[in-house]
């Protein structure tokens, strides 16, 4: 070989070492990250499940726009939906279909059953899980992947029987959950806050339910006036319909963040009072809330359903921490999740402690009058 030849090849290697520096210094960063979104997109959970995935996508377009850069390489990330059906099965059959489609986090699950159920999935990949859901147990599966966007249901379940049991005067209480993991946990919870009170009922139905003829009689005949409650929004309209028709009409309800819903809005006023605990505080009491609200109702022509502010925030968290780990991979990803300070741009707060929970998580109670939700207190102690 002459030395002309030595020189060119040389020189060749030269240009690939260069280009491996520019190019290959972004090990492990794809082209595009793909951010799975696993809610209940069927079935009477419907509104909800599509308003987390409304407030993920707004914040991937807006991402994208702005440009994601990981460890120097810009990258387009990409939303994959699941339908978990609120069911633990499906969640499961979510969860591995979002696997499957290469996720590297995902925005999932709306209820605690299935988000409990799904967790192991994800875990064995290290993917890191945000889930909306509220039951302390989801956090103590032991698991490094299960990261929670609110508080848990440990406060929730205070604030329940603080209010509940704070009502002046004498009455009889009704405790009903929707027999999920979620409900009767929480209903158990806030009933250890009524001790000394008198329980006039105590049941578990479904999550399905808007029959209540057999439940009627029995809040009738032990004179129940204060409902205290995790059945859903659409299982309380319907209620509160059948408890007027039956004549109850100065009832007391107290329920969770289930009802503090838009839905809640159509209920039969002539029902009583109603209150709603929620660790989901709306994003119109959050100082970033008016911007996000804009652009919310610009995009989907009508108002946030429940949760979208707290997805919209779960994909930002989830843009710093793969701008710090430099990396899309799990085993980078998680602790810098857990680690990052991010700006989250409605909630601002929205940082996780080495156990997954909520560093400044908060349980507010609302009351219903005149067809909107109005705050009547927040604390991060009760």
């Amino acid at each position: 070989m002459t030395m002309f030849a030595h020189t060119r090849v040389a020189l060749g290697l030269l240009v690939l070492v260069g280009m491996a520096a520019l190019t290959g210094c972004q090990p492990g960063v794809p082209d595009t990250v793909k951010i799975g979104v696993a809610q209940p997109l069927s079935g009477p959970l419907k509104d909800l499940g599509q308003d987390m995935v409304d407030g993920t996508q707004m914040a991937v377009d807006d991402i994208n726009k702005e440009g994601l850069k990981i460890n120097g390489k810009i990258v387009k990330l990409e939303v994959v939906t699941a339908d978990d059906k609120a069911d633990a099965e499906a969640g499961k059959a979510a969860a591995t279909k979002l696997v499957g489609e290469g996720v590297i986090a995902v925005i999932g699950h709306l209820n605690s059953g299935v988000s409990i159920a799904a967790a192991p999935i994800y875990a064995e990949k290290m993917i890191p899980q945000l889930a909306i859901s509220t039951k302390p147990e989801y956090t103590k599966l032991g698991l490094p992947t299960t990261l929670r966007l609110v508080a848990s249901d440990a406060l929730q379940s205070k604030a329940m029987g603080s209010i509940a049991g704070g009502l002046p005067g004498d009455h009889v209480y009704a405790v009903v959950d929707d027999n999920t993991p979620y409900g009767k946990s929480l209903a158990e919870n806030a009933l250890a806050q009524l001790k000394g009170k008198t329980i006039g009922v105590r049941a578990s139905l479904d999550d399905k339910t808007t029959d209540f003829k057999a439940l009627i009689p029995q809040l009738l005949e032990k004179k129940v006036d204060i409902f205290v409650t995790t059945l859903a929004d659409f299982q309380i309209v319907a209620l509160a319909d059948q408890m007027v028709l039956a004549g109850m009409k100065n009832m007391q309800i107290i329920g969770s963040d289930t009802i503090k819903t838009e839905g809640m809005l159509k209920v039969n006023p002539a029902v009583g009072t109603i209150y709603a605990t929620s660790p989901i505080i709306g994003a119109a009491e959050f100082t970033g809330g008016k911007p996000f609200l804009e652009k919310f109702r610009a995009r989907f022509k009508h108002e946030p359903v429940y949760a979208a502010h707290y997805a919209y925030d779960a994909v930002y968290v989830l843009a710093a921490a793969l701008k710090q780990a430099k990396s899309a991979d799990g085993n980078k990803l998680v602790p810098a999740l857990k680690s990052v300070d991010a700006l989250a741009p409605v909630t601002s707060s929205m940082r996780f402690a080495e156990d997954g929970e909520q560093r400044y998580g908060s349980v507010s109670v609302y009351q219903l009058n005149h067809g909107a939700w109005f705050l009547l207190t927040r604390s991060d102690v009760w």
